[in-house]
């Protein structure tokens, strides 16, 4: 019996046990619940392999985080896809490697919407189990059919693309409009008072960083230093929209509240939470009453805030009484940076902090620190707590939970997408066989047990202070004894490299889960 058949067995059990004592509506969604657990993804936003205390922080106190690690399973080699927000954030949602489709780099801020509505996702599968799904927090995969209408119906977006409901921050905290949509509106518009952004040219009277910067609360470089919003220079322009303006400072506690909305009126159904924090990304404004907590500035500061959102969320689960029989997942959208465009004294403060942990890289790269990410599991219900070296990649979730839920995806849904549902629950060692990494730019890198190859690319250092990886010969790196990819072994073991180049290959031209079932 393979575990989709257990999975739909165990519901018929569960359901014929209690028949006697239910009616026919508790009864299905008895069998449902029981079957399968709540689900709840807070996806942080820059943060690093050891930016927290269960990867070997010091410098930050992160007991939230850590009481997931501690009572739940913590992954050493889990990787995002990409080394930038979108494409992580577009694979994980419909199981497909962004590099496929165009047009999935790092989104500006009036990008139309970028995931297709005819395809499933993750929300939209998980829907036909009879889940309840919420995307609060950051979304930056655009929104609407060319550019969206700030003043009016903003759609197609997460709604369009299985959610129920949406609390969210358009693109990102450093680019306009600095406005939440919820659902299919800009929340708290004044219709008074409508919105205009242009990313090309000034548009109304709002001072910039560049005209005025005598009013900014921080610096910034050229490229984030057009309209103020609470005194921060942003990228792009923006004018009206006054009474839906976001300030910084409050953004967690908005999120956070939102999320525990949902969870409060969904505590009766299953539920997905999509909580994607806005923490550690620039521009890092904490609260007041998170600064100092670290002796980091705002970067460090901004850590113990997301833990903090964490704490939030792990509270309200314990309080509906949905702990035991929720499973939530901690991860990152790719690597850390220190300087992203504004002086915070993230580069000054940050000491002997190593933001990436022992690895090389950070966002944007293609070395390890630019996806390889922390990644936590808890469902004590289900997963015995302990460590665990399996590979695993977000772009699994969409087929791992449909095995969860009992459901088949066809060749066309999710087609990067494994069901390693075994080794998130760690019932088993081993994950994926390989993944494939994407850097800034589109560059591609394989990783296959411990070996690592980059290809070859044109040839960049750096990217805001960071290692790009990148250069004109391919790069072959063994991971086990040389974790900080510092001795390029191409040219000492050509048969590897070969299988390499030839595997990526085969990937570019065939979805992974195709040629892990054929050996394509």
């Amino acid at each position: 019996m393979n575990r989709r058949e257990f999975v739909r067995s165990l519901s018929l059990g569960l359901t014929a046990l209690t028949f006697n004592r239910l009616s026919p509506r508790s009864c299905a969604r008895y069998a449902l619940t029981t079957a399968t657990p709540n689900i709840v993804l807070i996806y942080a936003d820059d943060l690093g392999y050891g930016d927290i205390g269960c990867y070997g922080a010091k410098r930050v106190i992160t007991p939230n985080i850590d009481r997931l690690a501690k009572e739940g399973i913590r992954f050493t080699e889990a990787y995002s896809t990409a080394a930038t927000c979108t494409p992580s954030r577009y694979s994980l949602l419909t199981g497909q490697y962004a590099w496929r489709r165009e047009g999935t780099g790092i989104a500006p801020g009036d990008a139309a919407s970028i995931i297709p509505t005819d395809i499933i996702t993750l929300p939209s599968m998980l829907g036909k189990a009879g889940y309840k799904s919420g995307a609060v927090g950051k979304w930056h995969l655009g929104l609407g059919e060319d550019k969206p209408d700030w003043n009016g119906e903003i759609k197609p977006g997460p709604c369009e693309l299985g959610f129920d409901y949406c609390f969210i921050i358009p693109a990102t905290g450093d680019r306009v409009p600095c406005v939440f949509v919820e659902n299919h509106r800009v929340a708290g518009l004044d219709p008074n008072d409508p919105i205009q952004v242009s990313y090309y040219e000034n548009v109304g009277d709002d001072p910039t960083g560049i005209s005025n910067p005598e009013m900014l609360k921080m610096k910034a470089d050229n490229y984030h230093s057009n309209t103020i919003v609470n005194g921060i220079s942003r990228i792009g322009y923006m004018s009206g929209g006054n009474a839906a303006r976001w300030t910084d400072e409050d953004i967690a506690d908005r999120l956070t509240a939102k999320s525990i909305a949902f969870l409060e009126k969904n505590q009766h159904n299953p539920f997905f939470l999509y909580f994607a924090l806005h923490d550690v990304h620039v521009p890092r404004v904490p609260n007041p009453r998170f600064v100092g907590k670290t002796d980091m500035g705002p970067r460090g500061d901004v850590i113990v805030q997301a833990d903090w959102c964490v704490g939030q969320i792990l509270t309200a689960l314990d309080k509906l009484g949905l702990t035991d029989n929720t499973l939530v997942i901690f991860s990152s959208d790719n690597g850390p940076v220190l300087n992203d465009g504004y002086e915070d004294q993230a580069v000054e403060r940050v000491g002997d902090h190593k933001i990436a942990g022992p690895l090389r890289g950070g966002k944007y790269s293609s070395f390890e620190g630019g996806t390889r990410v922390p990644f936590l599991m808890r469902w004590p219900r289900k997963v015995k707590p302990g460590e665990s070296h399996a590979l695993v990649s977000q772009i699994d979730l969409i087929a791992a939970f449909a095995g969860l839920t009992g459901q088949e995806l066809s060749t066309n849904d999710a087609p990067d997408s494994i069901d390693i549902l075994a080794a998130l629950l760690g019932q088993s060692s081993e994950g994926r066989e390989y993944l494939v990494q994407e850097a800034l730019g589109g560059y591609l890198s394989l990783r296959r047990g411990d070996w690592k190859y980059i290809a070859p690319g044109e040839w960049r250092k750096t990217v805001r202070g960071n290692e790009t990886g990148r250069d004109s010969e391919p790069q072959l790196f063994n991971l086990k004894d040389d974790i900080k990819e510092i001795w390029n072994l191409a040219g000492e073991r050509p048969e590897i490299l070969l299988e390499m180049q030839n595997l990526l290959q085969r990937i570019q031209n065939s979805g992974d889960r195709l040629i892990m079932k054929t050996g394509l």
